[in-house]
C-alpha cells in the first residue's frame, strides 16, 4: 500500500478488495437484454460467480435495471436512443422494450437479489446518473466499485468512468462482463486501459482476491 500525506493509496487487486469498502454493481442482468447475447449461459454463470463471492465475502451489493419509458413520457433521447438500438428511422416504429413489469424487465432469475440487496432502476447509461447509487455508496463509505453485466460498450465503461470521476476506484471484472458487439466491446476495454484510471480484471482473480480479505 502506497502513502501520501495520510491518504492509504492501493495499488494491487487484494489492496483495493476490501470488501467493506467494496460494492458489486451488477448492471442489468435483465432476461430481455440477455436475450440479445450469443453467450448469456457464459455471462451469467460468471457474473453468478462473483456475485456468490461477493456475499460470501459480505461486500455490498447493487442491481441495476433499464427502465423504458412508455412512449407518451419519452423524450429526444429516449427516442433517438430507441431508434438506434431499433434501427429504425420513424419515432412512430418505437417499440419501448423494457417497460415496468414487462417479461423481459426482470433480472435473470439465477441471480435472484436477497432482500438485503438493493435494485435501483435507470433510464441512463452511467448506473450513476439519475439513480441514488452514489447517494448510498458514499453514505456506506465505499471506495470501490466492482462491476459486471451487460454491455461492456453500452453501460459499463460510462459507469466505470462516472464512478472515477466521483472518487472511487471502478473494477471492471471483463469477462464477467457481455457485450452486444465484440469489437465495440474491446474498443472500451482498451480505452479504460489507456485512462488508467480503473483496474480492469476477471472473475477467478476477483473471487480470489475479495475472499482472501474476508
Amino acid at each position: 500500500m502506497k502513502n501520501a500525506h495520510g491518504l492509504d493509496i492501493p495499488q494491487t487487486l487484494e489492496e483495493i478488495c476490501t470488501p467493506a469498502r467494496l460494492a458489486l454493481v451488477v448492471y442489468d442482468m435483465q432476461i430481455g437484454i440477455l436475450s440479445q447475447l450469443k453467450n448469456a449461459d457464459e455471462i451469467v454463470a460468471r457474473v453468478s460467480n462473483v456475485l456468490a463471492a461477493a456475499r460470501d465475502a459480505g461486500a455490498r451489493i447493487f442491481f441495476m435495471r433499464h427502465l423504458s419509458l412508455p412512449k407518451e413520457l419519452m423524450g429526444v433521447f429516449q427516442y433517438r436512443m430507441a431508434m438506434a438500438w431499433q434501427r429504425v428511422d420513424d419515432p412512430a416504429k418505437v417499440s419501448p422494450w423494457f417497460l415496468r413489469d414487462s417479461p423481459g424487465f426482470a433480472i435473470t432469475p439465477e441471480l435472484a437479489p436477497r432482500p438485503s440487496e438493493a435494485i435501483f432502476d435507470k433510464i441512463t447509461m452511467s448506473a450513476f446518473e439519475g439513480t441514488p447509487l452514489s447517494i448510498a455508496l458514499r453514505d456506506c463509505g465505499i471506495s470501490t466499485v466492482a462491476l459486471v453485466g451487460v454491455a461492456m460498450e453500452i453501460g459499463i465503461e460510462p459507469t466505470a468512468r462516472h464512478a472515477a470521476d466521483l472518487g472511487m476506484i471502478p473494477v471492471v471484472i471483463t469477462d464477467a462482463c457481455g457485450a452486444g458487439h465484440a469489437d465495440a466491446a474491446q474498443r472500451s476495454i482498451d480505452s479504460l486501459k489507456f485512462a488508467g484510471d480503473a483496474m480492469l480484471t476477471d472473475t477467478s482473480a476477483f473471487c480470489q482476491a475479495i475472499l482472501s480479505r474476508r
